[in-house]
């Protein structure tokens, strides 16, 4: 189905209706988009302040009231439950694909929408800048560092990173650009080696797909928004439920929307 041109709203009922399921990378552009993380609200506490205390991988834009399905920050009109193309259900390690959270909604779940790194990759290209993993119709690659993210109550863990091949000269311009998104990770949080925060291999990414890095260009690494689920799984949080990789939330904000630096009103396990 093609859906270029069409507004956020537009993309979102086509999602809802079942006619799109797949990538929303270049759908609505110039409008935030968002990784989906969903927790029982005995979690919801320590993960909105782990969140706002790690927002380079964890940039919050939006948090849900217990129970309710309505990200009204992002899109007052939208269902987190139905309005991503795919998500994943995560119990007690054994993870499952489903195509909407309709069954497994509950009157104890909140919903939180992080950051993506769509908003930057469109300016970077915009720049002048390519982005490999789009050239070669792959996943982009994600690592897991041993950068440690500041702990949060019971959540903790190591940041995901996302990689970028940039061409040396180029650099300085790729980090001011991103730097440009808080929203959406923002700036680079390292350049250069990946041994220096604790990657083997370029060649095995955690998730997503290897990209070629050429010659004349430099690694370069972003938080990422797969570090909740990480922290999650690590914390013993025995289910919580996100995106399929790629399959974001299409929201009504432009892409420079910034992130939480507080929640507004009472924490969200408080929320009725």
């Amino acid at each position: 189905m093609v859906l270029h041109g069409q507004g956020p709203s537009e993309v979102r009922a086509a999602i809802r209706a079942g006619r799109l399921r797949g990538t929303t990378a270049g759908l609505a552009p110039a409008h935030a988009q968002a990784n989906l993380v969903v927790v029982d609200r005995e979690w919801a506490d320590d993960l909105a302040r782990f969140c706002i205390r790690n927002p380079r991988p964890c940039p919050l834009l939006d948090v849900t009231r217990a129970g309710s399905p309505v990200p009204a920050r992002l899109a007052v009109d939208a269902d987190v439950r139905t309005d991503l193309p795919g998500y994943r259900i995560y119990r007690d390690g054994v993870v499952e694909d489903a195509a909407d959270l309709r069954e497994v909604w509950h009157d104890g779940l909140v919903a939180f929408l992080i950051g993506c790194s769509f908003s930057f990759e469109r300016a970077l290209r915009a720049g002048g800048i390519p982005i490999r993993h789009i050239e070669l119709g792959r996943t982009v690659p994600m690592y897991v560092t041993t950068l440690q993210c500041e702990p949060a109550g019971r959540l903790a863990g190591p940041m995901v990173v996302s990689m970028r091949p940039v061409a040396a000269a180029s650099v300085d311009r790729a980090v001011e650009i991103s730097s440009r998104f808080p929203g959406a990770h923002g700036a680079p949080v390292h350049v250069g080696d990946p041994a220096a925060i604790g990657i083997r291999s370029l060649d095995e990414p955690d998730f997503g797909e290897a990209v070629p890095v050429a010659a004349g260009e430099v690694p370069v690494f972003w938080g990422c928004g797969v570090t909740p689920q990480v922290a999650l799984s690590r914390s013993g949080c025995g289910w919580f439920a996100g995106h399929q990789p790629g399959y974001m939330f299409v929201s009504d904000r432009e892409d420079d929307i910034a992130p939480l630096t507080e929640l507004p009103g009472a924490p969200p396990v408080s929320l009725a």
